[in-house]
């Protein structure tokens, strides 16, 4: 099946068994590399953001794990997914990932790294924060709702209801003191995340409810 019969599928689905809104959809740049910065709830993560109204282009990292999925490989293979090893530092998919970007892709990717078994915000990895000054892409930081719960009420027959919001756009400042790398890195990283955070109801802010950052973003 090629890629864009896959998402003409996906998005009619969607449009029949579930109520998805995206808000914000206008802070996504029309064209070139850009990073979409999501917090993990579920496998339907992946269906719904390929199937945004701005970036048909859209692709994402996703874990090796879900290679055990028969439907979740295939689905992820044919809508041009990157496999990445959360349990090594997979150098391979972050040079696809990269490559991507370069070739001015949209990249969905998980600062958290997996879904949160809470899902509530888990500590961010530094990952995206690398790629990102590695590729001088903007960062779209985007706060998913509702899809944690959207397997179980299709079960039931019930249309679930799933929020992507979308946030303004921000560039991180290349890292030119080598001997504060890795403070600028772990303080990149929680930028990202406290722009997530923002964008979610309190429930879903985790570790970074309380952040000093995240403050200053809701006021």
């Amino acid at each position: 099946m090629k890629r864009s019969t896959l998402q003409r599928i996906v998005r009619v689905l969607m449009r029949t068994f579930t109520h998805t809104v995206y808000e914000g959809v206008e802070n996504i740049p029309l064209e070139g590399g850009v990073i979409i910065a999501i917090n993990h709830l579920s496998y339907m993560d992946v269906p719904l953001l390929f199937v945004n109204p701005r970036r048909a282009d859209i692709t994402a990292l996703i874990t090796t794990k879900y290679q055990a999925n028969p439907f979740i490989r295939w689905f992820s293979e044919t809508a041009g997914g990157i496999w990445i090893d959360r349990d090594i530092a997979d150098f391979s998919a972050m040079r696809k990932a990269a490559q991507a970007l370069a070739e001015g892709k949209a990249l969905g990717i998980s600062p958290e790294g997996t879904r949160s078994q809470t899902h509530a915000l888990a500590e961010g990895k530094q990952g995206t924060a690398l790629l990102a000054l590695k590729t001088s892409v903007p960062i779209v930081p985007t706060g998913l709702q509702g899809t944690e719960i959207a397997i179980e009420r299709l079960k039931h027959f019930r249309k679930p209801t799933m929020l992507a919001r979308f946030g303004k756009p921000f560039k991180l400042p290349p890292i030119t003191d080598i001997e504060k790398r890795t403070e600028m890195l772990q303080r990149y990283t929680e930028e990202i995340m406290c722009r997530i955070a923002a964008l979610l109801p309190e429930k879903y802010q985790g570790v970074y409810k309380d952040h000093p950052r995240l403050k200053e973003f809701i006021g």
